[in-house]
């Protein structure tokens, strides 16, 4: 009882009453007229017909975690009989912005209809498996932490005897046997080792044994789109394993790995490494913007567990000889709030995910079941029936003796494993901005040469689209700023940004090129979207799509837009950085170049809408709606050097290179205003040509006039005064000084 009245998830306990007043008794209970004042902490508020009480209404934030996609916790409002059947649920508050700009609220609710009627108390005695929502298409996130925090937080109402009216839960039967984890057994085994006793456990599907599934399910539609077309292919197979286990950590992940993770996790807490390959990810996508791996679960005691990006760490490949390499190796830490015992059975839950047709998506459940091989355990005979003394404080290690499971302090941060695997990529992209620094400091010497800067230009740009872009992912947002701004004051970790090598070098290399050129080396150099859009511009071109120029007042007035957005956006980061990232989608880079298009119809309609309107507005949505290409204009303001050179006469008389500019960032008064320069460099290919620079112009024309001038047949006299053999000696003429008279 007393692990009910101390929830591990509490953070706004007793919040019940204030959202009472919100829900009518008969919607949680049919015939049920009126509430009974809330008791207890955190409070159960009686549901009465008449006098009778017919159950219990209880808020789920009060009891477990229900933080959604927002950041902020879900409010729902059950009802629960003394039995522990649900009888009825009520979302009395919510900052989900999925539901809140799209997805109608009642088609969310409804997900949440299969849990009616379920008789909690069978999952909270393990009898039963928990129920799960079911999914709606675009609210996975919403969807599956409702749904966990309803179970949740119904399995620990029914197990704290609270339902139990008057009476008290009856005592638990002694176990008949105690396990203990025996930390003493050390040492490595080989992968058949360990996939043959059970160290390791697997579950091997393929895209037939799926498909057959979906169709026996009633879902045809699913069953007919397939991941691959042969149905012998790999769909996938999945290996689970406890790694806080000694035996089984060292083997997996090395000595050196093994205590990195050990020296991380506080006294009984557990890590399991889940891993895959085939044709389906355990992981997904969903995590990547909802901080949830949905596709996977971790079931216990009638209890679940999603994991969530913060437990999670990516792994290269598993230490033990003989292991496949895999292509997704994922590091789970259980967090401690979970009530979990590695020496009990537990299973991990995989749900496949296919398209039903359109946007619809189908479901289906696969369950891999896990114990701990007896092996790695201690049995003991439990004590008879009394009432459990309280936990032992923990200790400190002696002196000289170092703390259970932490043998040694870790040398090697796990960071540095991202930056080993990542070696090759990491090469290219310090040898490309090698490469553009060069280009930056030699601009005068490329820029003389038009024709060899063009296709310098573009083959940078083509780089920085398909290598930085579409294959490296490593497009920088205006998300990295709000996280960055976010860590700064909540608790500022370099781990956390290191464990992404290529965008951690690339902010490291805008940082610095704020401080020389501005925001123009990102923006018009490492960015592939404004890699997609100059180059779609340019083919444009070449097909003579015409070319519209906006009036100067206009342009003025528009460019402002992105920083009215930025400045929206990081107000909006302040309240929630997982809201901001939604409203954050007026970026098309995640639509365009992370996902390459491969995503829902109306994000693809926006990123195509913004390409097309850059074949007639060059750089259009760099010019006026760039979130992030404000947020860099606002440091890049403190630049230190001026590298674009301008003439006196440039904006009084000459308007040339104000008119050829690709991104009008040059006033028509001459100077270049840098805030809104991509460093495209074409105004210093003019300051240059003696054909199209006026000023240059009448440099040529002078230096002409002069040679001109200074070259003896201007003047007529080497031919009139002088002749020249054919050793090239001059001769004077005859009669002339210095004629010979003989």
């Amino acid at each position: 009882m007393s692990a009910f009245l101390a929830p591990a998830f509490s953070p706004q306990a007793g919040e019940l009453a204030t959202y009472l007043d919100k829900v009518q008794p008969s919607e949680l209970f049919e015939g049920a007229d009126r509430f009974g004042a809330p008791v207890g902490e955190p409070p159960v508020a009686p549901v009465m017909r008449g006098e009778d009480v017919v159950g219990y209404a209880y808020l789920n934030s009060d009891i477990t975690s229900s933080v959604g996609y927002s950041g902020k916790p879900i409010k729902i409002v059950v009802g629960i009989d003394r039995q522990g059947v649900l009888r009825g649920l009520k979302l009395v508050a919510h900052k989900e912005p999925i539901v809140l700009i799209g997805i109608p609220e009642a088609k969310v609710v409804a997900s949440l209809n299969a849990f009616i009627g379920r008789d909690m108390g069978k999952v909270a005695a393990g009898a039963e498996r928990p129920p799960q929502a079911d999914i709606v298409s675009g609210a996975t996130v919403t969807v599956l932490v409702m749904g966990d925090s309803v179970v949740r937080s119904a399995v620990q109402l029914i197990r704290s005897g609270r339902l139990a009216g008057d009476g008290t839960p009856a005592a638990a039967a002694a176990t008949a046997e105690i396990r203990k984890l025996d930390t003493s057994k050390t040492g490595t085994a080989d992968w058949q080792t360990l996939v043959g006793d059970g160290s390791v456990r697997s579950l091997r599907l393929t895209v037939g044994e799926v498909s057959d599934a979906f169709r026996q399910a009633g879902q045809p539609a699913a069953a007919d789109h397939p991941e691959t077309h042969k149905p012998e292919d790999r769909f996938i197979d999945l290996y689970l394993a406890p790694v806080s286990v000694p035996l089984i950590g060292r083997s997996l992940l090395g000595d050196s790995g093994y205590e990195r993770l050990a020296s991380r996790l506080k006294p009984g807490q557990s890590a399991v490494i889940v891993a895959g390959d085939g044709a389906y990810s355990f992981k997904g996508s969903g995590y990547v913007r909802g901080g949830i791996f949905d596709r996977i679960e971790l079931l216990q005691n009638g209890q679940s567990l999603r994991f969530r990006d913060r437990d999670h760490t990516r792994l290269p490949t598993l230490a033990a000889a003989g292991a496949p390499r895999l292509r997704e190796i994922a590091l789970f830490v259980i967090p401690e709030q979970f009530a979990f015992d590695v020496t009990s059975p537990f299973e991990l839950q995989l749900l496949v995910q296919r398209s039903a047709g359109g946007r619809d998506k189908a479901v289906m459940p696969y369950n891999l079941g896990y114990t701990l091989p007896d092996s790695y355990v201690t049995i003991e005979k439990a004590p008879p029936a009394q009432d459990a003394p309280p936990a032992p404080t923990p200790q400190a290690a002696p002196a000289g003796e170092a703390p259970p499971l932490s043998p040694i302090a870790s040398e090697q941060p796990l960071w540095v494993k991202m930056w080993q695997m990542n070696t090759v990529p990491i090469a290219i992209t310090v040898v490309a901005l090698l490469v553009l620094t060069a280009i930056f400091f030699f601009q005068d010497w490329l820029v003389k040469r038009p024709v060899l800067f063009a296709w310098v230009r573009r083959g940078y740009l083509l780089f920085t689209l398909v290598w930085l872009g579409w294959y490296a992912n490593a497009q920088l947002s205006v998300v990295n700023v709000f996280t960055f701004f976010n860590a700064l004051i909540t608790g500022f970790s370099w781990e956390f940004f290191l464990s992404a090598p290529l965008i951690f070098i690339l902010w490291g290399a805008v940082a610095v090129s704020l401080l020389f050129w501005g925001r123009g080396p990102f923006c018009g150099w490492l960015c592939p979207f404004g890699a997609l859009q100059e180059l779609t511009n340019t083919v444009a071109k070449w097909l003579k799509v015409p070319q519209i120029t906006l009036p100067w007042g206009l342009h003025e007035r528009l460019w402002p837009v992105k920083y009215v957005i930025f400045l929206g956006l990081f107000g909006l980061s302040l309240y929630s950085v997982a809201l901001a990232e939604v409203y954050a989608e007026v970026e098309p880079f995640k639509t365009a170049i992370i996902l390459k298009f491969i995503r829902d119809w109306p994000f693809v309609i926006f990123a195509v809408a913004l390409l097309i309107a850059g074949l007639f507005i060059e750089r259009f949505y760099c010019r006026y709606l760039c979130p992030l290409g404000a947020a860099l204009a606002i440091p890049g303001r403190i630049r230190m050097f001026e590298w674009l050179k301008r003439w006196p006469e440039c904006g009084s008389p000459c308007q040339r290179c104000a008119k050829e500019c690709p991104v009008q960032s040059i006033h028509p008064e001459g100077q270049i205003n840098v805030n809104e320069c991509i460093y495209c460099m074409h105004c210093q290919e003019l300051y240059h040509d003696d054909h199209r620079c006026p000023h240059m112009i009448q440099v040529r024309l002078k230096r002409e006039k002069f040679m001109a001038l200074s070259t003896p047949s201007s003047r007529g006299e080497a031919s009139a005064k002088t002749r020249v053999t054919h050793n090239g000696e001059p001769i004077a003429p005859a009669g002339g000084a210095g004629a010979n008279p003989n």
